[in-house]
């Protein structure tokens, strides 16, 4: 088992080696670097400067050019760039951004109580409600609960997060219709000032309408697998032999039939739990004002802020790996028959 562990963080380093390797190599291609946009925003800014009296070049000094490129540190060959990127990341030095020009950990940091509150209650919301709800169709199978609650799962995994988040801030937002919930921030100006049960009510508050968007459409894989699981499940042998033995309809389900559903749910935690973190939440965050990790690589990734893009990289990689290597533990605790190393042979 530590043999097996060992060998596994081991394996990390070649998986982040290899994922900002080919990030790092492909930004050397990208057109519109930082360089340009700071020169496309100088121009711009002469441009208008032009008509209040004020004749201003058109062409940005060769020099000026130089000074930029040095102080994005391009003025050095990219295999130096990439080694000096490395020994930082090694020493978690994510460096600084080019247009906010802070520390990207403090940025990083700054953006992840929004992330977190969306990816962790997402996750868990999406897990509480597709596991029971699984179980109760595998059991009700071909009964009309199961056909009705099928079609409720499926339309909402049909219909796209952004689009019901449209509908909610129309109807329940002030749009048109009601206002019954905020729709900017996290939480109020004055949460501060609040007792805590109303800090926690407040809080959950502003959630209420993005957490709706982002777990309604994750509950149809989740259930629709877990059901599959349990109904493969229950025609096994050995379940008919449990039953054959006089054993309860609950006690055959929960204490046989329950630990080997598990094991497809438990292989799929890590997709699960980085998406929610990380994917399908910059539509999300931007219609409510949610100013979270997905909006931050977004802005970086369309500003070519070089650094905040390798930096938030790197550790949704490393968060991504460690999540995996966590998912492989609970296999092992789910079915203890797995075995790793060389307690297999």
């Amino acid at each position: 088992m530590l043999g097996y562990l060992f060998k596994r963080l081991l394996l990390m380093v070649p998986t982040l080696l290899g994922v900002l390797t080919v990030t790092f190599g492909v930004i050397q291609f990208v057109p519109g670097g930082p360089v340009e946009q700071v020169l496309a925003e100088a121009r711009a800014t002469q441009k208008g400067g032009e008509g209040g009296g004020y004749k201003a070049s058109r062409d940005i000094d060769r020099k000026q050019v130089e000074e930029l490129k040095k102080l994005y540190g391009f003025d050095k060959p990219a295999h130096v760039r990439y080694g000096e990127m490395l020994l930082d990341f090694a020493r978690f030095d994510l460096g600084r951004s080019f247009m906010q020009n802070k520390d990207v950990w403090a940025l990083i940091k700054e953006k992840l109580p929004v992330s977190i509150s969306l990816g962790l209650w997402t996750f868990l919301l999406s897990y509480l409600v597709s596991i029971p709800l699984g179980v109760a169709k595998a059991v009700r199978e071909g009964t009309r609960f199961d056909a009705l609650t099928t079609t409720v799962v499926l339309v909402g995994h049909a219909i796209p997060g952004f689009v019901l988040g449209v509908l909610l801030i129309v109807v329940f937002a002030g749009g048109t219709f009601l206002d019954w919930f905020p729709l900017r921030g996290l939480v109020s100006d004055n949460w501060d000032e609040l007792p805590w049960p109303a800090r926690i009510a407040d809080y959950f508050w502003h959630l209420a309408l993005p957490l709706t968007c982002l777990t309604i459409g994750s509950f149809a894989v989740t259930t629709m697998l877990t059901k599959n699981t349990f109904v493969e499940e229950m025609r096994k042998q050995y379940v008919l032999v449990a039953r054959a033995k006089g054993l309860s309809q609950q006690r055959v389900l929960y204490k046989h039939v329950f630990r080997n559903a598990l094991i497809p749910l438990v292989t799929g935690f890590p997709s699960a739990f980085v998406g929610a973190f990380f994917a399908g939440s910059v539509l999300i965050e931007t219609l409510f004002s949610l100013d979270g990790l997905g909006l931050l690589g977004y802005e970086a990734v369309i500003r070519r802020d070089y650094p905040v893009v390798l930096g938030s990289l790197y550790v949704f990689t490393l968060i991504g790996l460690v999540v995996k290597l966590v998912s492989d533990l609970l296999y092992l605790v789910v079915d203890p028959r797995v075995q790793f190393g060389a307690a297999a042979r």
